[in-house]
């Protein structure tokens, strides 16, 4: 056991070592262990082409956080890392390449060599993501690593798909969808982005056949007109209940279509009358289903007028757009142009504004699926922290629509439905079809399609341990324990995991959600490539360590709320590294024949106070975990290491260790309770910071091969000692109180003077004499439950006591006197030279608003100046 360690803590020296052998002795490996309780975590899976970003960066923090104090705590840990095929975003990033590089589409090579290609790109860079999260120290079990479309969670897709087809849930039918021109495929409802764009309301006259009246529309999308088939208007609505089956010339296209009354029409907004067009809303699709209207598709899958607009086709939709307002304009038909605010919906994916339109599609029947996902965290059988997510989940769910589950691509799961080319017949199979069932044809061809992505990664809880297979893994390890998410993604990902979890198991997928934020840069702004403020978790640890960045992310949650990174405050976690480092020193130089981690019989008082300190921070450190309340049990840890080791522990006991009247026996149990303390605080600090805590333990005297094996500190009732815990903290205060009043007047530590305490904690100060005259430069200290009487004396309060010192002991009166007077005059003039200027209208008036609210901010600092030396010139008399 080396005892030593390097004067600087430096992280690169320390963490690819440390890492590299965690990972040869398989610390971060799991197998079923029936002596042992299981904590399963399943990681949100990351886009395979990804890199790690920040918030990548804290969600991964927390999982290992958990995952490494419930290994120290005991349990069979077992943390599923994976990658997701990310279909959109993947093939975009492959047809992009092979744009540029190869001047090539997708269609150029054909669906199979184009998925060579996927898959190849896959294996150059589906590592990447991975690699970078051992970089950060992540402790996952790596030889469970899995991928979305391998071939054990294709075979849990095609299981489910096939089962809740021949259910009936799942079924292909035409309805409306949101259609993104770019990626040229359907999105479901969770997919689509809304966000406020300014806008238009367009006024525009519809005549009614053979009348010289009209009825008066309002729409944001002129170019959807080409597509109307009815206008509705409100049944009870007295201005147009006459005209409730006449027949409208719809401009510009030549149809006629009927006025009809239809209870969804708003009788006070715009003018009560509204255009339906089935095919490109879903409100006016589900009015043209009730009133048998027909369906007119005026776009193609580009976002293009198709022949359906007549002399409109070809056109893009937005140039289709502002001819069509011309044309209107020019017929007359327009009466005004309002501009609005209003939400437009845009791809997840690439920010294109998506198309509703009808398309052929495969559909989840969400109904039958809600109900049993609302039960189980309704019932509380799992649970949202913080607990009003479980609000947002439970009102999305009880709204939600049937799920569009297929996408217009090649990368991704292809759906299982064969259809015979020679009689039409379709088979939905969770194995390749040859031949067909009804006619034995065996021209049979696959669907194109695929299944959107989150098909796939809402099995990810049960799949990854081997459903549909009854594996001895998803038996021990399944529920998991607990999902780690950010909020955004609760549609997208929680709530397909809970329906499909209760749907293919018979039970929920995990026990807990704990919801955290999302990473924002220092102006509060969420971190994008659009906006360039994204910042690279890995520049960040090559700069100041993995542990500086995790004790930065970790410390600023608050669960469910959103973070801002400031590189100070990375900064002032390296800091805080340092600080420990130079405690572990300190206390490795002072370890003289320690050899084991206990405490001494005997305790001394600060050796009480610093036991019973940290007993309570282990009990009240371990229930923030358990609560998922991950930063305020950080603050805790911070706090005790700072505050009360380094800053007053270690200074309490120098005396013992360093003075040479000190008994040996005094010092060896001082040196035994640092290393009880320091030693167990690095495994509190473990799951947070685990490279330097590893590095300085190994260096410690300990048991066993690792600090991550090792067990976690509990609670012991017996090292509470409450009183002497209050006695010591009195007589700190006490310290701090005096050494306040020292710094305000500036006195040299080297400069000692006496010091009376008026309390009726006697016993407690007169035990903590000797501390007062170390650590607040006394020369002696008087104790007493009665008043002093002090002649111009300086005074203080602290908890439980009054405190006063003779003036003359601290400094030269009149010398003082002199020094604060000549300030006193200096300041007086800058005061004058300030007030001058902002009186100078001229000044006010043309200089910039910046210099003037500078000398503004000159005079508020002056004007406290001398206010605080006046203050002190009357306490000097």
């Amino acid at each position: 056991m080396a005892k030593e360690l390097p004067k600087n803590y430096e992280p690169k020296e320390v963490e690819d070592r440390i890492y590299a052998d965690w990972i040869k002795n398989g610390y971060f490996h799991s197998a079923p262990n029936p002596d042992k309780k299981p904590y399963t975590i399943v990681i949100p899976p990351p886009n395979v082409t990804g890199q790690l970003h920040m918030g990548h960066a804290l969600d991964d923090t927390l999982q290992d956080i958990l995952i490494r104090y419930k290994r120290m705590k005991g349990f069979e840990t077992l943390w599923i890392p994976g990658t997701d095929h990310a279909g959109i975003a993947t093939q975009i990033k492959v047809e992009e390449f092979l744009r540029k590089n190869e001047g090539l589409t997708r269609y150029d090579l054909g669906r199979e060599k184009f998925l060579e290609r996927v898959w190849a790109w896959k294996k150059q860079y589906g590592d990447r993501i991975i690699n970078q999260l051992k970089k950060l120290g992540a402790s996952c079990d790596w030889d469970r690593e899995r991928f979305t479309m391998d071939e054990g969670c294709s075979k849990a897709v095609r299981e489910v798909f096939v089962n809740l087809y021949n259910k009936g849930i799942i079924y292909k039918g035409n309805r409306i969808i949101n259609w993104c021109p770019h990626c040229r495929t359907a999105l479901s409802d969770a997919e689509v982005e809304y966000s406020e764009h300014d806008g238009c309301f367009w006024y525009i006259k519809y005549p009614i056949s053979g009348t010289d009246e009209f009825l008066e529309i309002a729409t944001t999308r002129p170019e959807t007109m080409l597509g109307d088939t009815a206008v509705a208007v409100h049944p009870e609505d007295e201005r147009y209940t006459h005209l409730v089956g006449k027949m409208i010339d719809l401009p510009l296209v030549g149809r006629q279509i009927p006025i009809i009354a239809d209870e969804y029409v708003e009788r006070d907004f715009g003018t009560g009358c509204v255009k339906i067009t089935p095919c490109h809303d879903p409100n006016d699709f589900e009015v043209g289903k009730r009133h048998n209207l027909p369906e007119i598709l005026i776009m193609d899958e580009d976002g293009k007028i198709n022949k359906n607009g007549g002399v409109y086709e070809g056109m893009e939709r937005y140039a289709a757009r502002e001819k069509i307002v011309e044309d209107l304009k020019a017929l007359g038909l327009l009466t005004k142009i309002e501009k609005i605010k209003h939400n437009v919906g845009a791809c997840y994916r690439c920010g294109t504004v998506v198309e509703p339109m009808t398309s052929k599609q495969w559909f989840v029947k969400m109904a039958p699926l809600a109900g049993p996902a609302i039960d189980v965290v309704e019932s509380g059988d799992i649970t949202f922290y913080p607990p009003r997510f479980a609000k947002t989940y439970l009102q999305w769910m009880y709204n939600v629509h049937d799920w569009c589950i297929s996408r217009q691509l090649w990368w991704g799961h292809r759906i299982p439905a064969f259809y015979c080319d020679d009689c039409g017949e379709m088979t939905v199979s969770k194995t390749d079809v040859a031949v067909c069932s009804k006619c034995g044809g065996k021209h049979i061809t696959q669907e194109e399609d695929v299944l959107d992505t989150w098909f796939s990664s809402a099995l990810w809880p049960f799949s990854t341990l081997g459903w549909p297979e009854k594996t001895k893994e998803l038996e021990y390890y399944y529920p998991t324990s607990v999902l780690v998410t950010a909020y955004d993604i609760i549609f997208f990902w929680v709530a397909r995991m809970i329906f499909s979890g209760v749907e293919h198991t018979g039970k929920k997928p995990f026990n807990d959600v704990f919801i955290h934020g999302l990473i924002r840069d220092d102006k509060g702004r969420k971190m994008s490539k659009s906006l360039g403020n994204g910042i690279d978790p890995l520049e960040v640890i090559d700069k100041y360590g993995a542990d500086a960045l995790r004790f930065t992310l970790a410390t600023g949650t608050a669960p469910g709320g959103d973070i801002r990174f400031y590189w100070e405050r990375v900064e002032a976690s390296r800091n805080f590294a340092n600080k420990i480092w130079n405690a572990a020193r300190f206390t490795l130089m002072n370890a003289e024949g320690v050899t084991e981690v206990k405490l001494p019989e005997k305790l001394e008082n600060e050796d009480k106070w610093v036991v019973s300190r940290f007993n309570r921070m282990v009990k009240e450190v371990s229930e923030n975990i358990e609560k998922y309340e991950i930063g305020i049990a950080i603050s805790k840890l911070y706090d005790f290491i700072w505050d009360v080791l380094c800053d007053w522990y270690i200074e309490l006991i120098k005396p013992r260790l360093f003075d040479t009247n000190t008994n040996e026996a005094t010092k060896a149990s001082a040196r035994q309770t640092l290393v009880y303390v320091v030693s167990n605080t690095m495994k509190m600090l473990h799951p947070v910071m685990p490279f330097i805590t590893e590095e300085i333990w190994q260096t410690l005297p300990h048991e066993g091969s690792s600090i991550m094996i090792s067990d976690y500190p509990v609670y012991d009732e017996k090292l509470d000692f409450s009183d002497v815990e209050s006695d010591m903290d009195v007589v700190i205060q006490a310290i701090k109180a005096i050494r306040n009043i020292r710094a305000e007047m500036n006195v040299a530590p080297s400069h000692k003077a006496t010091v009376y305490i008026e309390t009726e904690k006697t016993d407690a100060f007169k035990a903590g004499v000797e501390f007062i005259k170390k650590l607040a430069s006394a020369e002696e200290v008087f104790v007493s439950d009665k008043a002093f009487t002090i002649e111009n004396a300086v005074s203080a309060v602290s908890e439980g006591a009054k405190i006063a010192m003779p003036l003359k002991e601290l400094i030269d009166v009149e010398k003082e006197k002199e020094r604060l007077n000549k300030e006193k005059e200096r300041i007086t003039g800058e005061i004058a030279r300030v007030n001058q200027k902002l009186s100078n209208e001229s000044f006010v008036s043309k200089a910039p608003e910046k210099v003037v609210g500078a000398e503004k901010e000159k005079l508020a600092n002056y004007s406290d100046m001398l206010l605080k030396i006046n203050e002190s010139l009357k306490k000097l008399g």
